[in-house]
């Protein structure tokens, strides 16, 4: 394990950028949700094992893939049960621009801030629906409903 610690704050309430390596699904964090900078490094023997140990998993925030496959990359993205999916990049952090798209037990609700749906929240959606026809003499606004002219 490497971590980082604060001079002059060695007990103090903060964790720096961590990672954790020979993880295995046995161990307390990788069946909880860490949320900090803490990346868990296991290990497999294949991608399908790799896809396998995601998805065992109960949470599906994100995961990352670095490969210079791209059939191994879409399997990966394809199949792998993570709401933010990295390829070749750590997984998106939720931005504005990005949607927060967690999975299983990483996402409660129907509703989040972020992306399209934080858009939808704060917007006022009105449908306007128009047909525009000139009257005869070319002027005026017509209030009556159309009807089919014979």
């Amino acid at each position: 394990m490497l971590g980082f610690m604060v001079p002059g704050y060695e007990h103090g309430n903060f964790i720096g950028p961590t990672i954790l390596t020979d993880v295995t699904a046995d161990m307390e964090c990788y069946k909880e949700e860490i949320f900090g900078p803490v990346l868990l490094c296991m290990r497999a023997d294949s991608l399908e094992e790799a896809i396998n140990i995601v998805n065992k998993n109960k949470y599906g925030n994100g995961a990352s893939i670095f490969t210079s496959s791209g059939i191994a990359a879409r399997k990966f993205h394809t199949e792998i049960e993570a709401g933010q999916v990295g390829i070749n990049v750590p997984i998106p952090v939720p931005l504005p621009f990005f949607s927060f798209t967690g999975s299983k037990a990483s996402f409660a609700g129907d509703l989040n801030f972020y992306g399209k749906a934080g858009v939808n929240f704060y917007t006022q959606i009105k449908t306007i629906t128009q047909q525009w026809k000139d009257l005869p003499g070319g002027s005026g606004v017509s209030l009556a409903m159309p009807t089919s002219q014979k």
